[in-house]
């Protein structure tokens, strides 16, 4: 039965309450009674929001200067923080928050008209701006005695109260805890009111802007920019080992760090933007879609977004990247010294963060790649791709790991910062081995190839383009890496496995590749390699003379049948694992995760280019493709079939998928073999030679050899080096949304902000 909107003593009861906390209301407001008031009594549940909305605008106006308004005020934001959810999982309430309330602009003081026509979505959201820079409840007041009269609000210069030193701002307040459980708690409002998102189902037109980020994020707040600064600065300025004292954190609680992590997914959901398509119309009505630099912006546009893009001082970018590689690198700290420092679990966060920071800050891209500080941020991921391998509840998380290496390796810088030596000794489930961080990441792809999940064959691609990608400027390959490469080639280049789907001889062309580059570009290092290769001559003899007969291709795949995994570990020599590492898991049975959409092919996430003579970029994807020999093949099959082919093929050697002797022959002619043959040619028998004549069986020799050795004049003209580079398209950014939205539904668990509700964007699954 409706309740007056007049009958204060009843709605008062849903806030003077004092002292509960946000677990109080969920427990207190349980999820039937709120559907139950929806569909029975809609008018109070209407009435309900109107007047905590009110509430906190009331206490944006006053400043909440009494113990009673700032309660009132968080009660409030619990309440909605609480019911959001259920309005936005009904469709017919949805548009309720942007309808405009009579009089309820201002708390209805009468004020002119449209400014008391606002949404009621928009008087929350600037509510909530106002409230995160209230003196004395969420920033130290900057009064220096009680005499002087409060703060106004209204002209507070927010500027001068933002919450952290970093970027754009040199003071660093007092830590109050007090202020950041309020913050936090205001935090977590503003990221369930952005949360609307999780309700519409994955749509890949990326017209679906999220209503309430692009009112936030515009010139509307007119504290976006204090309060970008503010997030940004907490997340980067935040060092959980407690102050650089070892064990600290047993005796001190860290109460920043529930702020920091709240900070982190409201910030990267702001930045929720696809790259890819973001024209937007400028004043005059014609579309832009350049990058920001320091021209005006175009038209409504997100600010967060604008202001990410044009930082540019050096100490600001050190300031980023330090702090979010620190961050990252906490769990590893962990493993070789125990409970040292507090472990942080918001990694997924922050590698959406760094991603965006590359994305969309050029400048801060090339900053990260000048020094080796970019090796950093490549041994946490390292370390989380490997560790995550063998659990399905977190492909989520290999994914966005590997789209950081690919963007990164479009760049030459980073294949020239992967020579240097990998001495840190991160206790890892891999192969000793003595040598480079490009040794690292080769082993640890290896590692991922062979013994990951079923789930993680799509990413296959990308790992492989990325080791093209670094590939012509990699100087010395270990023994340990040589091996490795060489035994996916092996195992890729199996007549079963090259036929049993319609993509998988791209894998071969990949590495052949690579090969080729290292060949061409660095030989004089790569004894290791070259050794290798000789050693497993027959396995580009095989290639060379692939059966191509109808009989023969069916016979293969009849081994299939009885052949074991194509990736079993036999066949790489696998040394020990590194002292002290744990095995990869698989999730525990029961492990909750959310669904993703599928990321596009590797054809649609990277661009070709050619590096010139002097390094330059030259992109290939508008010049006519070239069809040397040696040239990459990976775009010349139409490659939508990709994904499906592979599904299918995984399922079972399915009948739906039947190879042709023109198919192979098409891509068969095309296998990049000239080079090797020609060294194999030339080095085999010298090798073979010093076999006879030293009776040698040591390979030391054959190595010494092969280091004094030079092709210099005998291999073919080196072939231009392409490089793959990532491309933002709105596939990715899709995917981007779906996986932020799930890490954030599964990582607020307490209270269970959006559990048990009506999500469309994924689903929740158990292991």
């Amino acid at each position: 039965m409706p309740v007056e909107a007049t009958d204060d003593a009843f709605w008062d009861q849903f806030w003077a309450d004092t002292a509960t906390s946000v677990q109080d209301v969920f427990a207190l407001v349980p999820a039937a009674e709120i559907r139950a008031v929806r569909e029975e009594s809609p008018s109070n549940l209407a009435t309900l929001c109107y007047k905590a909305v009110e509430k906190l605008v009331q206490g944006a106006e006053s400043g909440c200067h009494s113990e009673k308004e700032r309660q009132i005020v968080l009660n409030c934001s619990r309440l909605l923080t609480r019911v959001l959810p259920y309005i936005f999982e009904d469709p017919d309430w949805r548009g309720f928050f942007w309808s405009t309330v009579p009089g309820a602009g201002r708390g209805g003081q009468g004020e002119d008209d449209d400014e008391n026509a606002r949404p009621l979505a928009e008087s929350l959201l600037l509510a909530i701006a106002d409230l995160l820079f209230c003196p004395d409840f969420t920033v130290q007041s900057h009064r220096r005695s009680t005499v002087d009269s409060a703060e106004d609000i209204h002209s507070l210069d927010s500027c001068e109260y933002i919450w952290e030193a970093g970027v754009g701002f040199a003071h660093s307040p007092q830590p109050n805890y007090i202020h950041d459980m309020n913050r936090m708690e205001l935090l977590k409002l503003l990221l369930t009111c952005f949360s609307e998102a999780m309700y519409l189902p994955p749509a890949l037109d990326s017209g679906n802007t999220n209503p309430w980020v692009q009112f936030f994020c515009s010139a509307e707040n007119r504290h976006a920019l204090p309060l970008f600064t503010s997030l940004l600065n907490t997340v980067c300025a935040y060092d959980p080992v407690g102050y650089g004292i070892p064990y600290n954190h047993l005796i001190f609680s860290d109460y920043r760090e529930p702020l920091v992590e709240e900070a982190a997914q409201v910030l990267i959901v702001t930045l929720d933007h696809d790259s890819a398509t973001s024209t937007s119309p400028t004043v005059d009505g014609t579309t832009t879609g350049t990058a920001m630099d320091d021209a005006d912006p175009p038209g409504p546009e997100n600010l967060f977004v604008n202001y990410l893009s044009r930082i540019h001082r050096e100490e600001d970018f050190q300031f980023i990247l330090k702090g979010i590689a620190r961050l990252l690198s906490n769990p590893l700290v962990q493993t070789y010294l125990p409970n040292s420092t507090k472990k942080i679990q918001f990694h997924q966060e922050l590698l959406v963060l760094f991603w965006k920071l590359c994305d969309f800050n050029k400048k801060f891209l090339f900053f990260v790649l000048k020094s080796s500080d970019v090796l950093d941020i490549l041994v946490p991921i390292l370390y989380f791709l490997n560790d995550a391998r063998a659990d399905q509840s977190r492909v989520g998380l290999m994914h966005i790991g590997v789209f950081i290496l690919l963007l990164l390796s479009g760049e030459r810088n980073f294949g020239v910062r992967l020579n240097k030596p990998y001495s840190v000794r991160v206790p890892m489930d891999i192969p000793v081995f003595t040598g480079t961080h490009a040794d690292l990441l080769i082993v640890v792809f290896h590692k991922i190839i062979t013994s990951g999940h079923q789930r993680l064959q799509p990413l296959f691609d990308c790992l492989l383009t990325i080791v093209v990608n670094v590939s012509p400027y990699l100087k010395s390959l270990s023994m340990v890496a040589a091996n490795k490469l060489l035994h996916l080639l092996e195992a890729f280049s199996t007549t079963w496995f090259l036929f049993s789907a319609a993509q998988n001889h791209h894998l071969v062309f990949f590495l052949l590749e690579v090969f080729n580059n290292i060949i061409q570009y660095q030989f004089d290092g790569n004894s290791n390699l070259v050794y290798a290769i000789i050693r497993k001559r027959s396995v580009f003899h095989q290639l060379a003379n692939l059966p191509t007969d109808l009989p023969a291709i069916h016979k293969a795949l009849q081994r299939r049948r009885r052949a074991p995994e194509p990736l079993s570990r036999t066949g790489s020599q696998e040394g020990a694992s590194m002292e002290g590492s744990r095995p990869a898991a698989p999730a525990e049975p029961g492990t909750l995760k959310t669904s993703l959409v599928a990321t596009p092919g590797i054809d649609k996430l990277t661009e070709k280019s050619q590096v010139s003579e002097d390094g330059t970029l030259r992109s290939l994807e508008s010049a006519p493709q070239q069809n040397s020999a040696e040239g990459s093949p990976a775009a010349e099959e139409p490659s939508q079939v990709w994904r499906e082919q592979r599904r299918l093929s995984n399922a079972s050697a399915s009948g739906q998928w039947n190879p042709t002797s023109e198919w192979v022959l098409s891509w068969k002619s095309k296998l990049p073999l000239q080079t090797i043959m020609r060294l194999l040619q030339v080095l085999v028998p010298q090798v073979e030679k010093i076999c006879i004549d030293k009776g040698l069986t040591d390979e030391s020799e054959i190595l010494r050899f092969l280091q004094h050795g030079t092709l210099v004049g005998l291999l073919p003209v080196p072939h231009p080096i392409l490089i793959r580079k990532y491309q933002a398209n709105s596939g990715t950014a899709m995917w981007f949304r779906t996986y932020m939205w799930g890490v954030i539904y599964l990582r607020n668990v307490d209270p269970p902000v959006w559990y048990d509700t009506d999500v469309k964007l994924f689903e929740i699954q158990r292991v």
